[in-house]
């Protein structure tokens, strides 16, 4: 049957046993008194003003359980005053020898590790939310999480904490400034709130302070309402935080292989400012803003892929509600700002809308994405460019409908300009619907020596998507439909491929059962997408099965049956997905084996082959204090009866020595390497590439813009020789200090 009237039943049976689900229960509101004296945060739980705090003794283990009795004791309190609001916990223990609290870098804190904390819903849309966890030793994770978009951990916000481990039980401390929150200024406040634990033992055992129940599709909605919070302070201030930079490089003077030669030294500067006038509205604004990376990314084999490679955002002054860029169609990748002379932003929230608009002169420099049915290639911008990203979103009940822009004017001529609605309708707690549709309208510019599109043409077209996703504690599905015009452009977003139709759905049926797995999920997968013009690009038929099991273990299996089209007509390949996944204990804390085996298609000369792709990725940690990592992958290509076209791999070990919540010092060293056969190849290729990059970095923060780093650099390339010989060096210094007025 073709893949299309699979698709087409597929989604009529989802209409079928869609049923209209039962109103979720609303937890009991919690009543928030005033602190009645002051709290120190230290991690002892001594001081008189927590026993007047409101506390919370019911608990519900919602991770292997269902909603059950926790095997463990755990007491939360929340308290607030004219200027912070206040969390404890206590978190009892059989064993505290077994508590998992490495000393670690913010933000570092994986769910193979202990840690609790509260989740703060305070905007009053119900939808997002910003975490504030911390494990033992006071090392902090933040994120704000969303009904929408999921989980982000980028955004960083100003908090104090303080843990502390007895004999029975550890301790937690958090104190948040009203100034790190956004929220109406208003007498009556629409706070919710949860508690969290994160108990990982022979699985991962999830406790929170609230109900969530499984056939709810939503987590921020089924928070506690808080009451009792008034008389906030209606203005957070002003921070500012200067920062100095110095860098030396060394280049070969003559080419690869000859002595490096000192490039000189380079001095910079710059500011980040963020101003909060009201509560709900923040203003940030960044003069000649550092945007370096202080932590490469990790390498990934880009051999024989036809489609850009995805990269997470870092850099802070894109954080700030960047849950509003999160969309459907993703017309918002803020990575195609490359270099920054000055932004400026604001967000904020005015009764049920929340708005987010930013503004940056970028000189350029970077690669872009230039999109197709079947490939995307990248090309160089050389020019610099003005770019303005705005969104508003107005809340109605659990939808909401926004309305995006973005616009690129180029230096010397051209722009690229994007604009539409999109919306979200949830009718229930287990149904989502969203749709968006975008416009766009390009003038390329007159540089076709950098790319051949960009011959100062015209370009026009639309973008749209439509989904509905259920969930149950049984089954769950998703639909989608995407239209994108072949002349669809988003410069500032990450839609490396346009001129398609596509139809895909995902359904799966969940079962719990006792013994080594608590949760089994079959699943299946169709997909199928053509060019507009009814040629085929990709189909795909893909059943599997994925399990959670003892040792906090996590496997998943499925066979893909697909047919690509390669360039000279479609070709079919399939091939065996897997996936093991464990946090065994405190010592080898994270093993993930990953991977496919079976056909391959060649895709740079259009034929069909076999291959492999294993990844292996190891957390291990000797001490609380050493953290090593270890990112390994492997990918090779066999064609015309089983001669090797290419072998690829990466290799990256970092090791970390944590000194307090405050300092750590990090190695880092990777290898990259592709072997090719010339021979193979319908077109001139290099036979060896590869580089070796090793950097050490002593980093000491005070918070995550108060800072020191002092960092060094090597690499080495590989010649035709095939010797690795010296490419660059480097050395780097950077201070930054974060006024708060």
């Amino acid at each position: 049957m073709h893949l299309r009237s699979i698709l087409a039943i597929a989604c009529l049976t989802s209409i079928l046993f869609a049923a209209q689900a039962d109103a979720q229960s609303t937890p009991d509101p919690v009543r928030v008194a005033r602190a009645t004296g002051i709290i120190h945060v230290d991690g002892e739980l001594d001081e008189a003003a927590w026993q007047d705090a409101t506390r919370i003794d019911t608990w519900y283990e919602t991770n292997p359980g269902d909603n059950l009795e926790p095997k463990v004791k755990n007491v939360g309190w929340m308290t607030y005053d004219e200027k912070f609001f206040y969390v404890a916990l206590e978190f009892f223990d059989p064993d505290v020898r077994a508590i998992r609290a490495p000393f670690a870098d913010r933000d570092n804190i994986s769910g193979g590790t202990d840690y609790g904390g509260v989740i703060l819903s305070t905007s009053g849309d119900g939808k997002t939310a910003i975490e504030f966890l911390a494990n033992p030793r006071g090392i902090q994770y933040d994120a704000i999480t969303s009904d929408t978009s999921g989980e982000d951990p980028a955004p960083d916000f100003f908090w104090e904490s303080a843990g502390r481990i007895y004999e029975d039980r550890w301790t937690l401390e958090i104190r948040i400034p009203f100034s790190s929150l956004r929220y109406p200024e208003s007498a009556d406040q629409n706070w919710t709130a949860i508690l969290y634990r994160n108990y990982p033992r022979d699985r991962r055992y999830q406790h929170f302070s609230a109900r969530l129940p499984r056939d709810v599709t939503c987590f921020v909605c089924s928070y506690a309402p808080l009451t009792g919070i008034e008389n906030l302070p209606s203005s957070g201030g002003l921070v500012a935080a200067p920062y100095a930079t110095a860098r030396h490089d060394s280049l070969p003077e003559d080419g690869l292989g000859s002595p490096l030669e000192s490039q000189g030294s380079d001095f910079d500067g710059g500011l980040d400012a963020k101003w909060t006038p009201d509560a709900d509205t923040a203003i940030d604004a960044t003069i000649n803003p550092d945007f370096s990376q202080i932590e490469s990314d990790v390498a990934v084999i880009t051999t024989n892929e036809r489609f850009a490679v995805f990269l997470p955002e870092k850099r802070p002054f894109f954080l700030e509600g960047k849950d509003l860029f999160s969309l459907p169609l993703e017309a918002v990748y803020t990575r195609t700002i490359f270099d920054p002379r000055w932004g400026l932003r604001g967000t904020g929230r005015v009764g049920d809308a929340t708005y987010t608009a930013l503004v940056v002169d970028d000189e350029g420099g970077g690669p872009v994405i230039m999109p197709g049915p079947n490939n995307s290639g990248l090309a160089q911008a050389d020019f610099g460019s003005l770019n303005l990203v705005a969104r508003g979103r107005y809340d109605v009940g659990r939808s909401f409908g926004s309305f995006l822009v973005t616009d690129r004017e180029i230096d010397g001529g051209g722009h690229n300009r994007v604009l539409g609605p999109d919306f979200q309708w949830r009718p229930n707690q287990q149904d989502t619907v969203t749709v968006q549709l975008l416009w766009s309208d390009s003038e390329t510019p007159d540089r076709p020596d950098l790319a051949a599109e960009w011959n100062g043409q015209d370009l026009s077209g639309h973008g749209a998507k439509a989904a509905w996703s259920r969930g149950t504690r049984t089954y769950d599905f998703e639909v989608v439909y995407l239209d994108v015009a072949d002349e669809f452009r988003a410069d500032l977003g990450f839609i490396p491929q346009v001129g398609i139709r596509e139809g895909y759905f995902n359904g799966g049926w969940t079962f719990y059962p006792k013994g080594f797995f608590s949760r089994v999920r079959a699943y299946a997968f169709a997909d199928y997408t053509g060019t507009r013009d009814g040629e085929l690009v990709y189909q795909e038929i893909r059943p599997g099965v994925s399990m959670d099991g003892r040792w906090n273990s996590f496997m998943n299996f499925s066979f893909s049956s697909n047919e690509v089209e390669a360039g000279k007509g479609p070709i079919e390949r399939n091939r065996l997905f897997y996936t093991l996944q464990a946090n065994p204990g405190r010592v080898f804390n994270r093993l993930e084996l990953t991977g496919w085996v079976g056909e391959e298609i060649d895709f740079a000369n259009s034929r069909p082959g076999d291959g492999a792709r294993i990844a292996f990725n190891a957390t291990i940690r000797p001490t609380d204090h050493l953290e090593l990592v270890a990112n390994t992958e492997y990918r090779y290509l066999d064609v015309e009866n089983g001669k090797r076209l290419f072998d690829a791999e990466v290799e990256r070990l970092k090791a970390t020595y944590t000194f307090n919540s405050r300092s750590y010092l990090r190695l880092i060293g990777q290898h990259v390497r592709t072997d090719r056969d010339p021979e193979l190849y319908t077109f001139p290729v290099e036979e060896h590439t590869g580089t070796i990059d090793f950097s050490a970095l002593f980093a000491y923060k005070l918070n995550w813009q108060t800072v020191l780093f002092v960092g060094y650099g090597d690499q080495s390339a590989l010649t035709e020789a095939e010797e690795f010989e010296p490419a660059a060096r480097s050395a780097f210094l950077k201070i930054s200090y974060a006024f708060q007025m």
